[in-house]
């Protein structure tokens, strides 16, 4: 054999099978961009190509497809894989995608009418042996283990994609007691049901090992077949014809005409800034695309910066001497240190002004003029130009230092340019608007030396002067300017202040959970006669569920059928079962159990809870919380009120306020559609859904019944997210012909309301995006997507976005009037949160009249609609009693 250099190794995939294997090895739901596209098989492949480009470092390589279900093989025996379902809606789409991203990264793809992924690969396996070539192939088919040999191996997956089976001529020997040449003679003997070749009755893999062993091949046990004694053998005789199918079918194709040889497969350079840009379209997280550009040949500056170091001049001078020239200047700040609420720490810094000057220095070793310059300075209106403005008031203000005069934060632009990125790290915002590389500090600090802190305020530099022209050529800076970087201190003061809890309600609270859990397993288990039953264990549940209980099968998944929240809920409603109750109360019980304890887990020593509020994550523009995410505490739920019972107000306040928007979206729908009906509604002040239910039903205001108005109810927010007749009818129990007779009904009276959400999404198919009354931009190529998930999912969106968008935007104007608001009156009181459409305000002793009467005058001003706003607000002393 051929001594192995990095150039003989020859890595040949088979794409289909490894995309499908990747497929089902993650989550179709955690893998979609923001437009709708499921993306879960390509991260999956990708992942699984970097590490094997990693360990095994080929230099040539293809991934072979399948074109289609015909080929050869289906014209010989049309039950040829027919048993196969069709793959599922969330994987169609994702294999011409992962073809497009394989030859970005300058991988060659094939593929070839007629024939299956099977035969490529096998005809370069061939002609690579002469070549000297050492072959590894990636698949999750067995017929590949023909092809083996001393020089060939298999890889199988044997877990995921992550983990695979090295198949060299001896590992066959081991597994099948049989040479890789006998492997196709065994399994056309023993049938395929992969492949839907049919078996002989009473031959199981035994047998069919025995045989082959004996006569060595599948021809010479043909020659000798009336040697075989038993019923066995008389299968055998009676199928010799199906055998014999069974082994053309399973040969693979040598010797087919391809474009390319194994020599012409070798790497190709990629593009780095195409490839960045391709998987932020994509996206993925920068952890994948660095993985994969370290593992193929690339184009362009990987490594080193592109900030031009030679134009940055770093002054040898002190922060005392540096600061006091530049007052007034607009000066680009970039920070190292710990930025989260309430223990936050600067540990380094680097500042450049903008004829890119520069000075670094670590904090412990400033003098105390260095300390009160740069005091001085953090605090002064001077603008400030910095990346992740949140992180960085939390880091002085562990130093006790106020940051002030912030004119830039270029995290927030990214998000605004573009929203629904896995994330904004300075390094990937560089890359992704920039196209340049940088090598951000990792808090390692022997910075006098380095020069990369220098570097990242550079960076920042650059990109606010970009990414505000950027944000002017898309109407879309006012929102950033007056919106968004106001309300980032606004969120830190809110971190830093948290939320006082009442740790023992807490307690007592999660053992009452606790009990029902087990009290809820218990009469499960007796009901399904198991004392072991695990409710978690989907396995199990599945057993009890369609063969103890013989309830209706719910829908196929690869592990059986689905025990998934949505499908056993829909099964509770249609077919009412007492094991089904108490497995959804258990299931509640669980979900509140593992909410208590994250918050138990958050609480301060001071006695509060300080969440994390983020401003770049939800592509809408809603703000979403973290650790804890006090978001998904159910408000209309028994349990959920027993929770915020237990936020409290805290030392030397007198009680809680909280401030709400009613039915925002609604409003903001009826504004947009102009629909006649929904404004008179407003405007008259009728309770919306019975005045809706009036008009679709066709009875009196006083005649619609809690029924009625619960089924408006549910269409008209349905209608906001792209709820279908179908869908309706799932919601609601009700026959489909009756919910899209509702429907009908509703879009005959509302037509205002017809004609917006049709206009919506063509309108957002024609632009590439959506916008909010604000500008708030959400693009969503996947509009004009020839994949019908991707395309009904992008439409949902379309929909949905300039509402919620909207509203997110109306409570963020309201939290800044609400601020400026505070401050002039110069009260002691404070927004401790904002959850939806909801303030929790924190009141000290006798301003409460005065703060309710600000917040709700500020709530109404944020916006003028054709409708108006309504805002309601109650007061006690923990926020369940001061809900309203």
């Amino acid at each position: 054999m051929t001594e192995t250099t990095e150039n003989n190794r020859l890595l040949l995939i088979d794409g289909h099978s490894m995309a499908f294997r990747a497929f089902y090895a993650l989550p179709a739901e955690n893998f979609s961009t923001t437009g709708g596209q499921h993306t879960n098989a390509v991260y999956g492949f990708l992942l699984m190509l970097a590490g094997l480009l990693g360990e095994e470092k080929p230099g040539h390589v293809a991934v072979a497809f399948d074109v289609g279900r015909k080929t050869f093989r289906t014209e010989m025996f049309p039950e040829y894989k027919a048993q196969r379902e069709a793959a599922p809606e969330a994987f169609k789409g994702q294999v011409g995608i992962l073809q497009e991203t394989l030859e970005m990264l300058g991988i060659t793809t094939l593929s070839k009418e007629n024939y299956e992924a099977d035969d490529i690969l096998a005809t370069l396996t061939t002609a690579a042996r002469p070549l000297g070539y050492e072959t590894l192939i990636v698949t999750g088919d067995r017929d590949y283990l023909q092809l083996v040999d001393d020089t060939t191996t298999v890889l199988y997956p044997v877990r995921g994609v992550s983990t695979l089976h090295r198949f060299t001529p001896a590992a066959v020997e081991e597994k099948y007691g049989l040479t890789p040449i006998q492997y196709p003679d065994f399994a056309a003997l023993r049938g395929d049901p992969s492949d839907n070749l049919p078996n002989i009755p009473g031959v199981g893999e035994k047998t069919a090992t025995k045989w082959i062993a004996q006569y060595g091949s599948l021809d010479n046990l043909l020659e000798h077949a009336d040697e075989i004694k038993g019923k066995a053998g008389d299968s055998f005789r009676e199928r010799l014809e199906q055998v014999k199918l069974n082994r053309k079918l399973t040969q693979m194709i040598t010797d087919m005409e391809l474009p390319v040889g194994p020599d012409q497969l070798a790497l190709r350079p990629a593009d780095v800034a195409e490839v960045a840009e391709r998987f932020d379209d994509l996206e993925f997280g920068a952890n994948l695309r660095e993985r994969i550009l370290a593992v193929v040949p690339t184009e362009g500056e990987m490594t080193e910066t592109t900030v031009e170091l030679s134009d940055v001049v770093v002054d040898e001078t002190t922060l005392a001497e540096w600061l006091p020239e530049r007052q007034g200047q607009g000066l680009a700040l970039y920070v190292v240190g710990n930025g989260a609420p309430n223990a936050g720490d600067a540990q380094a810094l680097a500042i450049v002004d903008t004829q890119r000057h520069a000075v670094a220095a670590e904090l412990a070793d400033l003098s105390p003029e260095d300390e009160k310059a740069l005091e001085r300075w953090l605090a002064s209106d001077d603008p400030k130009y910095l990346h992740g403005s949140k992180a960085v008031f939390h880091m002085f203000a562990g130093r006790g230092m106020e940051v002030c005069g912030v004119a830039h934060d270029t995290a927030i632009a990214a998000y605004l340019l573009r929203p629904g990125q896995r994330t904004y790290d300075l390094k990937d915002v560089y890359q992704r608007h920039l196209q340049r590389q940088l090598t951000e500090p990792d808090g390692q600090l022997s910075l006098m030396g380095d020069t990369s802190l220098v570097e990242s305020a550079a960076a920042v530099l650059e990109l606010a002067e970009s990414l505000t022209v950027q944000l002017q050529e898309i109407d879309a800076f006012e929102l950033y300017h007056d919106l968004e970087i106001p309300l980032a201190g606004i969120l830190a003061r809110m971190e830093a202040t948290g939320i006082a809890v009442d740790v023992a309600t807490l307690e007592e609270q999660l053992e009452n959970f606790i009990d029902q859990v087990a009290r809820e397993e218990e009469a499960a288990r007796e009901l399904a006669e198991d004392p072991k039953l695990n409710l978690s264990s989907p396995k199990q549940l599945q057993v009890v569920l369609f063969e103890t209980f013989g309830m209706p099968k719910t829908k196929k998944t690869k592990t059986g059928y689905s025990t998934a929240a949505k499908e056993i809920e829909q099964l509770a409603v249609k077919h009412p079962h007492p094991f089904l109750d108490h497995l959804l109360a258990h299931r509640e019980y669980q979900k509140m159990k593992s909410t208590l304890e994250g918050l138990i887990k958050t609480v301060q020593p001071d006695g509060r809870i300080h969440t994390t509020f983020h401003q770049t994550v939800a592509s809408t523009g809603r703000l979403s919380s973290t650790e804890p995410n006090l978001q998904n505490i159910p408000v209309r739920t028994e349990a959920g009120r027993k929770i915020r019972s237990a936020f409290i107000v805290g030392e030397g306040y007198e009680t809680l306020l909280t401030a709400d928007y009613s039915q925002i979206e609604m409003r903001v729908m009826a504004h947009l559609s102009e629909d006649p009906g929904l404004i008179e509604a407003y405007r008259e002040g009728e309770d919306l859904h019975n005045y809706v239910g009036s008009k679709v039903f066709d009875v009196g205001i006083d005649e619609v019944t809690p029924e009625l108005r619960r089924r408006v109810k549910a269409m008209s927010y349905g209608l906001v997210y792209g709820l279908s007749a179908f869908g309706l009818s799932q919601q609601l129990n009700i026959p489909a012909g009756e919910a899209k007779a509702t429907m009908d009904n509703y879009f005959e009276r509302f037509g205002g309301v017809k004609r917006y959400l049709s206009e919506v999404v063509e309108k957002a198919r024609k632009d590439g995006y959506t916008a909010t009354l604000f500008g708030r931009r959400r693009y969503l190529p996947e509009l004009n997507s020839d994949n019908r998930v991707a395309r009904e999912n992008a439409e949902r969106a379309a929909l949905n976005a300039p509402i919620q968008g909207t509203a997110a935007d109306i409570i963020k104007v309201a939290m800044i009037r609400v601020d400026r608001e505070l401050k002039k009156a110069k009260v002691k009181s404070r927004v401790l949160l904002q959850v939806h459409d909801e303030l929790v305000v924190e009141i000290a002793p006798g301003e409460l009249e005065q703060v309710r009467e600000i917040v709700e005058r500020e709530m109404d001003g944020a916006i003028t609609l054709l409708v108006p706003l309504e805002v309601s607000a109650g007061s006690g002393p923990n926020w369940d009693v001061a809900a309203h």
